[in-house]
């Protein structure tokens, strides 16, 4: 079944045009890599998906219902939630009332903070610091935990490994896993093509706004994708 399905969208900033007829769909169980360099046209396609930005063209299907141009809280009511690059987190508040600010829509569901401390149990340990006193992987597993206290249907994460150590990055990946098997579909946005790649059951590759390269992981090589990458 076919979970989120996006046709034709056009996106801009102003009159810069960033998204150019992007096609994209996301199967109920799937997770989907979206690769691609820096000004790729990443972060904009997932800020479209959940209502912070507006495309000027094009449709977006989330579990059968339209959600382009639907407030960005209506969407998180529907099941999709994203992972900020960045993390986003809020400074003032604890590591606990960060993750409880994921579950203000109150969407029903098996996560909760004693399933979120169990995925990552050193945010357990440090449920009563602020973020700034936790280390950049550890800021990255309350951002995920805040985003699974939305209980998702499909969960979008953006850049989640950028800057992390690997064996930090092998732990968010390893979380990753556990979580599509509790039964949500997972979008990863990714500038590591071959990390990426290996999570994924299909892959897409942005370059400059527009998809240059889509199929199954394990039926694309990696100098398909270097090339679709680069746009050599």
């Amino acid at each position: 079944m076919t979970l989120l399905e996006v046709q034709a969208l056009d996106a801009f900033y102003g009159d810069f045009q960033a998204l150019f007829g992007v096609t994209v769909a996301v199967a109920a169980g799937e997770t989907v890599a979206l690769i691609g360099a820096n000004g790729a046209g990443k972060t904009t396609f997932l800020k479209c998906l959940v209502g912070l930005m507006d495309a000027k063209r094009g449709d977006i299907s989330f579990a059968g219902q339209a959600i382009a141009g639907q407030p960005a809280e209506r969407i998180s009511r529907l099941g999709l939630s994203l992972v900020p690059e960045g993390r986003l987190l809020f400074p003032s508040l604890t590591v606990e009332e960060n993750l409880l600010m994921g579950g203000l829509n109150q969407r029903p569901g098996s996560w909760t903070l004693a399933r979120v401390y169990e995925l990552f149990p050193m945010l357990g340990e440090r449920r009563r610091q602020k973020p700034d006193q936790l280390s950049g992987g550890q800021q990255h597993m309350v951002a995920i935990g805040r985003a699974l206290m939305s209980n998702p249907k499909l969960l979008l994460c953006d850049e989640i490994s950028l800057g992390l150590a690997p064996l930090v990055v092998d732990q968010i990946y390893e979380s990753l896993g556990r979580i599509r098997a509790e039964g949500a579909s997972i979008v990863l946005v990714e500038q590591d093509v071959k990390r990426a790649a290996g999570a994924a059951d299909r892959v897409y590759c942005l370059l400059k706004g527009r998809v240059t390269l889509q199929g199954p992981a394990r039926g694309i090589s990696l100098d398909q994708l270097s090339r679709a990458y680069f746009g050599a």
